[in-house]
């Protein structure tokens, strides 16, 4: 499989989405940061670190969907990002599955390229 490195925060998305059609979830784990937190599903206790992006993504591995992504946000200070977007998941059929606005916090990765270290697909949680 095809080794996706992110060159930039705003492209970190793509590669996902690229590697989750392809059904490689070792791809997708390779553009989040070891110490990643993901708000997903927003009702539940984050995800945390790599183990946590495996549970997250394995149950859409079957399915093999895109996910677009129109990044209309993007700060970058040094290694570390601020990324705002709409997105969708969409089944190979075209039925839209999940959409929303994300706030993500990405960091530079050992490889080079950019990984999610903050992951909040329906922005971020409120103070409990």
């Amino acid at each position: 499989m095809a080794h996706r490195i992110a060159h930039q925060p705003r492209e970190i998305a793509d590669c996902v989405s690229a590697y989750l059609q392809e059904g490689d979830l070792e791809g997708i784990t390779s553009l989040f940061h070891p110490d990643c937190k993901i708000f997903f599903p927003s009702d539940q206790p984050p995800s945390m670190g790599l183990a946590g992006v495996h549970s997250v993504f394995e149950d859409f591995m079957d399915l093999r969907p895109e996910i677009k992504s129109d990044v209309f946000s993007e700060v970058i200070i040094g290694d570390i990002a601020l990324l705002r977007a709409n997105w969708g998941v969409v089944a190979p059929d075209g039925t839209v599955m999940a959409e929303g606005q994300s706030t993500e916090v990405a960091k530079r990765l050992e490889n080079g390229g950019w990984g999610y270290l903050i992951d909040c697909p329906n922005g971020p949680p409120n103070l409990a």
